[in-house]
Order: structure tokens, then sequence, then C-alpha cells
């Protein structure tokens, strides 16, 4: 008889609190809510307040709010949200002093608690803190991802889909590289239902979106004053299942290369199956000219983060 499975979420927060929302509505397992401890009672809150939401909904499963890491111990799934947020004006690059020892605290945890856990980053600058958190763990590339892929690729279909007048289930899009102003939308992997969106848009609306996207984040962060939530929730929530259901998805998400692309030691954005191995093969596109010099220029972003994390 199969055990029911054990998420984990670090951070209590919007998206900690959409991401358990999720995960009790496909009831993918029961739940851990963790918050540092000055914050546990606000996740014990949000773990209750969901909980009581289950038995409307008719979701089985057991949200726990808590500050003790011996709660996530056996966990299948990490999802990492821990850190300070954006504000208006900061770039992802403004918080690597801020959330790298935060980063550093989750892998000692995580290695000590989870050790055969699946985990998912999603806290920023998001290449950097994935790498450090698999470099401090220790873990295997195959069971350490970050979520930023999914997300970038789903704000430039949102974009296409409202320029071309078509639904959003029809667009098809990825976006590589890193999660920053640098990413690089791969046009020539772009279709509207196996049309090339270069037919049904002209370049300069095209060039407009791909600007939109690589600010989609900021854009966001300038309207609300935090980032962004519900679409990063859904994002990791997509990458969880894959691996949880062993669905073999092919995901754009931030894996650690070894030679991929013509990158070593690095987590970039890259087309990726997930499904029970964790992220079990790296498909790699064949790019236009065009296309692995916005690679190349983003990758030099990316490396030159990193750079600061191995300093610090």
């Amino acid at each position: 008889m199969s055990k029911r499975r054990k998420i984990a979420l670090i951070g209590a927060g919007n998206i900690g609190g959409a991401l358990a929302n999720l995960t009790c509505a496909k009831q993918l397992g029961d739940l851990v809510l963790y918050d540092i401890a000055p914050k546990e009672n606000f996740a014990k809150g949000k773990a209750l307040d969901l909980e009581q939401n289950t038995t409307i909904h008719g979701f089985d499963a057991t949200v726990t709010g808590t500050a003790n890491w011996a709660d996530c111990a056996g966990a299948d799934v990490i999802i990492v949200t821990a850190g300070i947020p954006r504000k208006p004006g900061q770039s992802r690059d403004d918080l690597i002093a801020i959330n790298l020892p935060i980063i550093r605290d989750v892998a000692d945890n995580a290695k000590k608690h989870c050790p055969d856990a699946f985990v998912i980053v999603i806290s920023n600058p998001l290449d950097a803190m994935v790498y450090e958190l698999k470099r401090r763990a220790g873990f295997p590339k195959e069971r350490v991802v970050g979520m930023a892929g999914v997300l970038d690729s789903s704000r430039f279909q949102l974009f296409l889909a409202r320029a071309a007048g078509v639904s959003v289930k029809d667009v098809r899009a990825t976006v590589l590289g890193g999660h920053g102003d640098d990413m690089v939308p791969v046009l020539s992997a772009t279709t509207i239902n196996g049309v090339p969106v270069s037919q049904l848009l002209s370049a300069d609306v095209i060039k407009g979106i791909i600007e939109r996207t690589r600010k989609g984040g900021g854009e966001i962060v300038g309207l609300m004053g935090t980032s962004a939530y519900y679409a990063p929730a859904s994002s990791a929530i997509a990458m969880a299942e894959a691996y949880l259901l062993d669905q073999k998805r092919l995901l754009p998400c931030a894996a650690y290369l070894t030679g991929e692309y013509g990158y070593q030691d690095l987590y970039v954005g890259v087309p990726v199956v997930i499904g029970a191995g964790g992220v079990e093969r790296i498909v790699q596109l064949s790019l236009s000219t065009e296309e692995k010099a916005m690679l190349d220029k983003s990758v030099t972003s990316v490396r030159a983060i990193v750079d600061v994390v191995k300093k610090n």
C-alpha cells in the first residue's frame, strides 16, 4: 500500500499560501507550511485556514504550520520561497546579500531532514539561489531545479495570445536562459497551434512582447509593491506534479548544466523532462545564431551573479 506524499513549503508568505492552496486542491499529499520562529503563528494560522478550507471542498489533506524543520522530515518535495521579495526599484540581483544566508540555512536543513526530496527553488535571484542550494546540500543535480522558465514562458504566451487575438490554450512558447532581463524567448520554437507566430504578428509587435516578457516580474512589482505569487505558485506546482505523478512533462526550468548548450557548472533555464526521476533529461534545442548569442549573453549575466555567491 502506497503512503501519502508529503510536501514541505519553505516560506509561508504570499507564494507559500498560493502554493499551499494549490497543493490541497490537487490533493498532491499532506502539507507542511514552514516559516521562521517570529512567523510561526502566522504559518499555523494560514495552515489552519487552509485545513478548514479542505473540508468545504472535500480535499483529503493534512496541513501543518510550523517553525520546526523536524516537521518537514521525510518530505518528498520541498518548494523554497524563503527570502525577501523584490520591492519597487530593486533588481533580483539586489537580493543576493539578503537571501544568500537564508538559502544556505534551507540547504543545511533540507540535507539533514529531507535527504531524498525533490527540491524546487523559487527564491530570487533564482539562478544563483538554486545553484547555492545544490552546492551546499550536495544533492544530485536531478533533484534540484529552479522555477523560472515555466513562469516566464507563461507570461510570453499570454502576451502573444492577447496580441494575436487567440486562445492562450493554443500558444506554445519557450523561454530560456537566466531569470532576469536577459532571458531568451525562443521565437523559432514559438507557435500558435502549429503556426509560426511570425505569420500572425509583426516583427515590431513581437519585439515589444519580448521586452515586456523580460520585464514581466518588474511590471508586477511596480503595480503591487511586491513580487507576483499566483503564477509563480502555479508554475512550481506544475513541476511538483510532474515529479510526483511521473508525468514526463517537458518544461523550461533552471537545470544544472554539465556541458549542455556549451555551458558548465551553472543553473540555466533550458527545456527538461520532469518525471519520477526528477530532471530525467535536458533537451537541447537547435537555436539560430541570434538566439544562441542571446543565450550566451544571458548566461554571462548568470555566471556573474553566481561568482558573487561563490565569493561570499
